[in-house]
């Protein structure tokens, strides 16, 4: 029968990019990132709010194209979503600080960062930002962080502070607390943990106005504070969904490749310029897409040496939740892995970086970076090591388990992070598309290869 020419022209594209595929020629389409985007950031989705319904329509979109990829189930999974409980307290909004010298309450003089979800209360004592590294801090004692001054490495400062486990941290008002206030999403930082573990400490974190902060500075070490939160009934439980497909090597005793993002994002809040949803194009629906586009060309191509792992984890805004259930419940023995990239916020260029490269966290800690770059990928060292970005992202938690995890990203802080306008509009799609083409053949080699990233001596992390 003769073909028509419609019939024999697709015949032919069909041809053509299959033999590009068998040659190693993939290429990623711009339409296609886009498509992804278009979905995931859409305010369809209400911003994709951690352990929220919203959350596990994202995993059930992110699983049906793992299977339209020709992706199976992970090992001992039935399907393609691995989900969690949570435990979530819920806070009334009406929290109080109160002390002989001076009170305070929410929405007036203080704004609470950060809480367990308990009331809590302690002993006043006095600590200098610049004296934080040689400070005692007892863990019932209730830190007022003086001298915090703009530019000092505010989160550095905070980290020795919280490294300590004071009851509760004050702060005053300012550029600092706004930065630490976008970085929980507009929201109070809530301790929300998975149900099978028991919560870690978080201490409560409270910024007061500066005349409210002048008049406890001037009071005596060893007064005792209390900072009084109210929670609200939850009626139902919440739950975590990660997105896990599985691409099987004709080795499987080599070994499993991880690639990984999140897939949440903050949901619904503040309105900013009359825009309360917050998209999350960039972050980290961008880390999503390449998660997916990989699995698109990988499944596509000649079947690879090693096993390859594609994960999409839920509740990463809220602490992680998903990757840690991910490590707790690996579908393939943790120790199997060979090595694991996670991608975060790669949709815009960062101004520190070379044009088209991606910054890789923790880059002089092991031997990936420098490997992958090497074999064509667009990745280099990262430039903000005062952020500690290495340990702001789902590599963590594995990397803490020997795991060599480092996280690929664009603009580490970009002026649209954790704001409303994080949306398609303010993508760099070119980047972005460019970014994850780049990555495609260095990511095929590693997972046909006998290279085993190795930590650099000191590199690897410890908890």
């Amino acid at each position: 029968m003769k073909l028509s020419s419609g019939y024999a022209f697709m015949v032919a594209v069909l041809t053509v990019s299959a033999a590009a595929q068998q040659a190693g020629t993939w290429t990623v389409k711009p339409e296609w990132v886009r498509a992804h985007e278009e979905f995931l950031a859409s305010d369809a989705m209400h911003g994709r709010g951690s352990a929220t319904h919203d959350e596990e329509i994202t995993a059930t979109y992110v699983a049906s194209e793992f299977r339209a990829y020709g992706l199976k189930p992970a090992p001992e999974m039935p399907g393609y979503i691995q989900s969690a409980e949570v435990v979530s307290p819920v806070l009334d909004g009406h929290a109080a600080l109160s002390a002989q010298s001076v009170s305070a309450a929410e929405g007036t003089d203080l704004q609470l960062l950060a809480s367990s979800g308990e009331s809590v209360s302690g002993s006043l004592v006095h600590v200098s930002a610049k004296e934080v590294g040689a400070a005692k801090i007892d863990r019932n004692s209730v830190v007022l962080l003086t001298g915090l001054a703009p530019g000092q490495g505010a989160l550095g400062v905070l980290r020795s502070v919280w490294r300590q486990h004071p009851a509760v941290l004050v702060l005053e008002q300012g550029e600092e607390t706004q930065q630490l206030s976008t970085i929980f999403g507009g929201k109070t930082h809530v301790s929300i943990h998975l149900k099978e573990m028991p919560a870690e400490f978080d201490a409560t974190i409270v910024a007061l106005s500066g005349k409210v902060f002048s008049q406890l500075e001037a009071a005596k070490d060893g007064e005792r504070i209390g900072v009084a939160v109210h929670t609200t009934l939850q009626t139902a439980p919440r739950m975590t969904y990660n997105a896990i497909g599985y691409l099987e090597g004709s080795d499987p005793k080599s070994g499993t490749i991880l690639l990984t993002a999140h897939l949440d994002h903050l949901g619904v809040g503040s309105a900013v310029n009359g825009d309360a949803i917050f998209n999350g194009a960039n972050d980290d629906a961008a880390g999503t897409t390449a998660v997916l586009e990989l699995a698109h060309a990988l499944a596509a191509g000649p079947r690879l040496k090693r096993n390859v792992l594609f994960v999409c984890y839920g509740s990463e805004e809220i602490g992680e939740l998903g990757s840690t259930y991910f490590g707790m419940h690996p579908p393939v023995p943790l120790k199997d892995l060979v090595t694991n990239l996670e991608f975060e916020m790669i949709g815009a260029q960062d101004p520190k970086m070379p044009k088209g490269v991606l910054l890789l966290t923790g880059w002089e800690r092991s031997n990936l970076g420098p490997t992958l770059k090497k074999h064509g990928a667009l990745v280099g060292p990262d430039p903000y090591p005062e952020q500690h970005f290495f340990e702001r992202s789902d590599n963590y938690a594995l990397a803490l388990k020997g795991v060599v995890a480092h996280t690929a990203a664009g603009w580490g802080t970009p002026p649209t992070y954790h704001q409303p306008d994080d949306d398609l509009a303010h993508l760099d799609l070119p980047f972005m598309t460019a970014a994850i083409q780049s990555l495609v053949e260095p990511v095929r080699w590693l997972a046909d290869s006998d290279f085993r990233p190795e930590w650099v001596p000191g590199g690897a992390p410890k908890n």
